[in-house]
């Protein structure tokens, strides 16, 4: 039997339990390549509030992917208005994706690519024009799937921790 994917856009407050259930798996592996990354039980109150209110204030959009009926994957990315402080030529409005994860028992069959095409086609159906993603440095996996998908390195962000 084939699996069946379907992909729907959700209300995070409405999911709140599903989507935090795989935020924290994403946390978990984030923690894996970042030893900094805070744990989920710290802060899973204030970045879901934050995810909610860029959903509901921000043009949000929180797409889950189903395999076979269960929650398998999810991607969720915001609208950000440019202010006259930037340096680049683009001026339009454009998506900040911030957050996605499979699964580790469903990876290897393209659902994190359909559902990234398909929160790309929503807001190139909006008008934006550009798209912005932060990902670790170490995270081989999905750099190499940014890179894939013709996204290109622009800033390197250095940190030092004193």
């Amino acid at each position: 039997m084939e699996a069946k994917i379907e992909i729907k856009p959700v209300k995070i407050a409405d999911h709140y339990k599903e989507i935090s259930a795989m935020m924290h798996e994403l946390h978990l592996h984030e923690h894996s390549l970042f030893d900094k990354t805070a744990s989920w039980s710290d802060i899973e109150d204030s970045y879901m509030r934050h995810v909610i209110h860029m959903q509901e204030e921000h043009d949000g959009t929180c797409l889950v992917a189903y395999l076979n009926g269960a929650p398998t994957g999810f991607i969720f990315g915001y609208v950000e208005d440019q202010d006259d402080s930037r340096i680049e030529i683009y001026k339009g409005k454009e998506l900040y994706i911030s957050d996605g994860y499979i699964a580790k028992e469903a990876r290897g069959h393209g659902i994190y690519t359909k559902l990234n095409k398909e929160i790309e086609k929503i807001y190139v159906e909006k008008g934006v024009r550009r798209i912005c993603r932060h990902t670790l440095v170490n995270n081989t996996r999905m750099r190499m799937f940014l890179e894939k998908q013709e996204y290109s390195v622009t800033r390197l962000l250095y940190e030092k921790w004193l």
